[in-house]
């Protein structure tokens, strides 16, 4: 169990970290009007070749590795804990990158984003001492098919929330990215074993790759574009109750005895401080006039045109 709760946290750190990194390749990737106004001719789609561009940038190839570590370590938490309690941990991120945009480049904090890491603090460490083991394991070859036919569901969904205009797009990609990763987490949850062998065989396996390819291209859109605050909001709110549910509905997760309650408090307080930061999950803000411009400000009060 413990070593879990370190493979959480662990995730957690590299997902922050390169959350930071990614937002910058974004920025620059992005075909986007410097002015933030209407995209060009990509506008209403999801352009693949978003993706490609940021994979000329060293940052962009960076944070993927750190993403892949940060996966293997959620593979490790999720051995041993329920969805509910990783899902949490890793929505915590935001709460690093919050704390990383503070320390490195002196971004300033309001008092109630400092509380807001505190809550993510506090809440992921009772959710983390509550969790019961994880359920079991064993579900049907329909239910890992399922996960499949989800991800579809979320590719298609995804290129229909792009083709919104106004307010309602941004949160919309936001959200069907979030449940993406959802799917994600919860095919990760189900595989039997990580042996190629196994990984080949297995639905769940395809669904992790092809689930992951396209939330992260639906989250760029989202920030390519739109307010990072809510892309992010709508991501950890959908990335984190419905596994939640999931896992104690059909996976058996559950929390230590006469722990419930307080599970239950403490996964809302982690989730609701992680929105409350989401800002923070795009740290390219910039100074140009384009999406989320000023939005951060270093402690001397002028716009920071860093990576954070």
């Amino acid at each position: 169990m413990l070593v879990s709760l370190v493979a959480a946290v662990v995730a957690a750190l590299c997902y922050g970290i390169a959350a930071v990194m990614q937002a910058v390749t974004v920025r620059a990737a992005s075909r986007q009007p410097a002015d933030g106004g209407p995209p060009g001719a990509a506008l209403g789609t999801v352009d693949p070749g978003l993706v490609v561009r940021m994979l000329r940038q060293w940052r962009f190839v960076a944070s993927l590795a750190l993403d892949l570590f940060g996966f293997v370590a959620q593979l490790v938490a999720l051995r041993r804990l329920p969805l509910f309690a990783v899902q949490a941990m890793i929505a915590g991120s935001l709460a690093v990158t919050a704390v990383l945009a503070a320390w490195l480049i002196n971004v300033e904090l309001a008092w109630r984003e400092w509380l807001a890491v505190a809550g993510v603090v506090v809440g992921v460490g009772v959710l983390g001492g509550s969790a019961g083991a994880e359920g079991a394991r064993a579900v049907s070859g329909q239910f890992k098919l399922a996960l499949i036919l989800a991800v579809a569901c979320v590719a298609v969904a995804g290129v229909l929330a792009s083709r919104l205009r106004g307010a309602a797009r941004t949160p919309m990609l936001g959200a069907v990215a979030g449940l993406g990763y959802g799917v994600v987490a919860v095919a990760a949850r189900v595989l039997p074993g990580y042996s190629p062998a196994e990984l080949i065989r297995d639905p769940a396996a395809y669904a992790v790759v092809a689930g992951g390819v396209v939330s992260f291209m639906l989250y760029a859109t989202a920030l390519e574009s739109g307010s990072v605050t809510v892309a992010t909001a709508g991501v950890v709110l959908a990335e984190t109750a419905p596994p939640a549910l999931i896992g104690i509905i059909f996976l058996g997760d559950h929390t230590r005895p006469g722990l419930a309650v307080v599970g239950a408090a403490a996964f809302v307080l982690a989730v609701t401080c992680a929105v409350l930061l989401a800002r923070f999950g795009e740290a390219g803000e910039n100074s140009d006039g384009g999406p989320g411009a000023g939005a951060v400000k270093r402690k001397n009060g002028e716009p920071s045109t860093s990576p954070v």
